[in-house]
């Protein structure tokens, strides 16, 4: 047994003991767990900077439809199965998925979306990744993911979603707001 396979079974391993944290981590493993928090958040990004949120939300939602499907072709050409299919005796809580495991595409978008994030507002780190790693420990904790899908999906989207971020921030046309001037040193304050 490899170390990956070693790793998958001490995280699955916790499932099962506390229906309280098993039925988190199914909620946090479930594909739409992301929209109303997306939703909310398109709401206050529009409210924070309107002019802002009408290209970078668009940008973002293509970017990750397009890293999902990528992700989907990715698990066609490396044909990893799912740990339900080669380990016995997991603990399945939400069923053991319709196609191949590597890249999880969950991580792969919220990773994407974070990275994303992460550069146009380097602050909103603090909430996305840590959203991202609970997201990705779920998908393993329910038994649909060894490590390396999570870890490789984070890889993929992360990169696709600093890519994209980077791409935007170099389009003249993006309505970023003014930095403010430093203040001359002729003019400091003496104290």
């Amino acid at each position: 047994m490899n170390w990956d396979e070693q790793l998958f079974l001490a995280i699955n391993g916790l499932a099962g003991r506390s229906p309280g944290v098993d039925w988190v981590m199914v909620e946090l493993a479930r594909p739409g767990l992301l929209w109303l928090p997306g939703i909310l958040l398109g709401i206050y990004w529009l409210w924070l900077s309107w002019r802002e949120a009408l290209v970078a939300a668009p940008v973002l939602a293509g970017a990750i439809g397009l890293v999902d499907a990528v992700g989907a072709q990715l698990k066609h050409l490396a044909q990893r199965p799912r740990p339900c299919e080669t380990l016995p005796g997991i603990r399945e809580l939400v069923g053991c998925g319709g196609t191949f495991g590597f890249p999880s595409n969950h991580a792969v978008n919220t990773a994407a979306a974070a990275a994303f994030l992460q550069l146009l507002y380097p602050r909103s780190g603090w909430i996305s990744w840590p959203a991202v790693f609970v997201v990705g420990f779920a998908r393993v904790y329910v038994g649909a993911h060894y490590v390396t899908d999570v870890v490789g999906g984070w890889l993929i989207g992360g990169l696709f979603g600093v890519g994209t971020a980077w791409v935007l921030l170099r389009w003249p046309r993006f309505p970023r707001p003014a930095a403010k001037p430093a203040p001359s040193p002729c003019h400091q304050p003496r104290g």
